[in-house]
């Protein structure tokens, strides 16, 4: 099976071995093993899953909310002329048909999911016809309530082994607490699953945090020391277009980023900065997934990040070929303040998440009981001008709405437009001679697409078959909506906008079933999040890859010797007043984490637990500093 694995992996992706972990993994999935896989940014999941389902007979199913890397991971598949395809969001009925035919009757190795499509009848009822694999769940925290991306219809996967209890699930995911990956397990329903973790740990980042008042000198002090490519993360779209043109009036190559720009614009500047033409991307969280360059030598945060899950994989984009690279992350003061205030804000009132679903209904004109699965362009400045409503707290709505299973919120992806002959050839000859305007251009297609077309779904390109014809690229969509409507052909036209997808049919917004119980747990998950990250910016004592290990679930007591923190300890070592610095962090370590055992204080000090750290620790119970309880914890000895 190893040889096979190889022979797969060097056939199809022309690479001579695997990377560390990938081939056990590999292994375990195509001996029929439930498998639970956590790698970190950049490590190679993908292969994990992709590479046993070559090895096996079926279709794998493939479970990810990520649209845009879920139509690049089906295009790249295809260039390697491996069949592939997707269901998403924003696909019309008849289109999503095929697709699922195609995955039954035809030779197809992977059928790329969101999670809403799950439990839609056409679906299942398809889904139990197929020959299946394997089940691979990609962004498997999002099935845990106590994740940082809760996603409800997670939960319909277990449900799909009732179909085919035979297959195996591999779950995969970057960053997740030990009480998310039990979770994990747990929702899946996993049987005894193997488990591949990678440590959290990155030898070669260098984390820091700097509290500073001018954020852009300090972010120029750090590109003007340190060469290379970087990226320049912030939280709001204006932003990244401000900080990019300042950069360049100062002599740092800069472009711009977010999910509000054209599909064209995106890949032009995604490429410029791969290729080495842009040296800084200031972007939004939108850039980074799936962008694997590997020589990036800073990543610089301007904002907060929500929590330490995001924070961990943004600044993960750093320093993938394994030398230096650096992870800053510049704060001040009303950082912390907007972060806390945000986090208690990203759950509105329940009264609001109405007014937002009757807002949505009321500008798509929608009917009770109707548009189930139904998308729509959403553009939401212009429903919040539009209907009087906060930018944020409107955001927050629509993803909460969304956690509650009731609507989809996709950032805008490209989808190029499609076309598929819906009528067999005889049919399709009779037409042609009734229809002689029509005729030639059919005709054109055939001899562009040939028989495909009868099959499947095609890209097309309006504006090359338009210099093809000698028409204008409008009379080519006249054309192609005109045989859409007579149902001679269907043609979906490309879209580059956001989606609000309705997931049930439109209800009374009176009557929303929302689970208050969960929504003001999930409320509580994110504001600890938050103070999480917060803890992390201000505990500058304890090593910055201790502390990220820690909240993993991993205990380390070796310091990286890198970060800031450590930089500074071996300074302060060197200090006469050593006892005065230990002493300030211990006071830190205890208000932060309340009373703890001393082999916890001890790592959090970066200490070893001997005698002379013991002998310390017993001066300052003696001066009554610190008070040992009966269960043997350290506690302040303040009220």
């Amino acid at each position: 099976m190893k040889s096979l694995a190889l022979q797969v992996l060097k056939t199809v992706y022309g690479f001579d071995d695997f990377r560390p972990q990938q081939l056990d993994i590999v292994l375990s999935v195509a001996e029929g093993k439930d498998t639970l896989v956590l790698l970190p940014t950049g490590g190679g999941k993908s292969i994990c899953f992709q590479v046993p389902a070559l090895m096996m007979e079926g279709i794998c199913l493939v479970v990810t909310p990520l649209i845009a890397l879920m139509k690049d991971q089906v295009d790249a598949l295809r260039k390697k002329r491996v069949l592939a395809a997707a269901v998403y969001s924003g696909m019309r009925k008849r289109e999503i048909d095929t697709v699922l035919d195609n995955c039954i009757y035809g030779n197809y190795k992977f059928l790329y999911v969101s999670p809403e499509r799950l439990k839609t009848d056409l679906f299942l009822t398809r889904f139990a016809k197929m020959k299946v694999s394997m089940i691979a769940v990609d962004e498997a925290h999002c099935i845990s309530q106590w994740g940082y991306d809760f996603r409800p219809p997670y939960l319909e996967i277990a449900k799909l082994r009732e179909i085919h209890p035979q297959v195996p699930i591999v779950a995969l995911t970057a960053s997740a607490t030990k009480e998310v990956r039990e979770d994990i397990v747990d929702k899946l329903g996993m049987n005894g699953p193997a488990l591949f973790t990678q440590s959290f740990a990155r030898v070669n980042l260098s984390y820091a945090v700097r509290e500073v008042e001018n954020k852009i000198e300090k972010a120029m002090e750090i590109l003007h020391k340190i060469p290379g490519s970087s990226i320049v993360y912030v939280r709001n779209r204006k932003g990244t277009k401000e900080i990019s043109q300042t950069l360049n009036s100062l002599g740092i190559s800069a472009t711009f980023y977010h999910a509000g720009l054209d599909n064209e614009t995106r890949d032009v500047r995604q490429s410029d900065w791969k290729t080495g033409k842009v040296r800084v991307m200031v972007a939004t969280n939108a850039f980074g997934m799936g962008i694997d360059k590997p020589d990036v030598r800073t990543v610089i945060h301007l904002d907060l990040p929500e929590n330490l899950e995001y924070y961990y994989q943004e600044a993960g984009r750093a320093g993938r070929d394994e030398k230096k690279a650096f992870a800053v992350l510049l704060v001040n003061k009303k950082d912390i303040e907007i972060l806390e205030d945000r986090s208690e804000k990203s759950y509105p009132p329940i009264d609001f998440l109405k007014k937002v679903y009757q807002c949505l209904a009321n500008n798509f004109r929608i009917a009770v009981g109707s548009s189930m699965m139904s998308s729509y362009d959403f553009d939401i400045n212009h429903f919040t001008s539009n209907y009087q409503l906060d930018l944020l707290l409107t955001y927050n709505a629509l993803k909460v709405l969304q956690e509650e299973a009731l609507l989809e919120l996709s950032e805008s992806f490209y989808v190029p437009s499609t076309i598929r002959l819906l009528v067999d050839q005889s049919k399709l000859y009779e037409f042609q001679i009734s229809s002689r305007k029509l005729d030639p251009f059919i005709k054109i297609l055939l001899r562009t697409f040939g028989g495909e077309l009868f099959v499947e779904y095609l890209k097309i390109q309006e504006k090359k078959l338009a210099n093809t014809m000698q028409l204008s690229e409008q009379e080519i969509i006249d054309y192609l909506e005109q045989l859409d409507k007579m149902g001679i052909l269907a043609y979906n036209k490309r879209k580059d906008q956001p989606q609000v997808t309705f997931l049930t049919p439109r209800m009374d917004a009176g009557k929303l079933p929302l689970n208050l119980k969960r929504i003001e747990e999930r409320r509580q998950v994110t504001v600890s999040k938050a103070k999480a990250i917060i803890a992390y910016i201000q505990n500058g004592h304890l090593c910055r890859t201790i502390q990220i290990l820690y909240y993993f679930g991993e205990e380390s007591d070796n310091p990286c010797g890198v970060c800031d923190v450590c930089i500074n300890n071996r300074k302060n070592d060197a200090l006469p007043d050593k006892a005065v610095t230990l002493k300030s962090a211990l006071e830190n370590i205890l208000l932060t984490y309340g009373p703890i055992s001393i082999e916890a204080l001890t790592t959090h000090m970066g200490k070893k637990n001997d005698h002379l750290t013991v002998g310390f620790l017993r001066s300052l119970e003696d001066e009554g500093f610190i008070r040992t309880m009966d269960d043997g914890k350290i506690k302040l000895n303040k009220a």
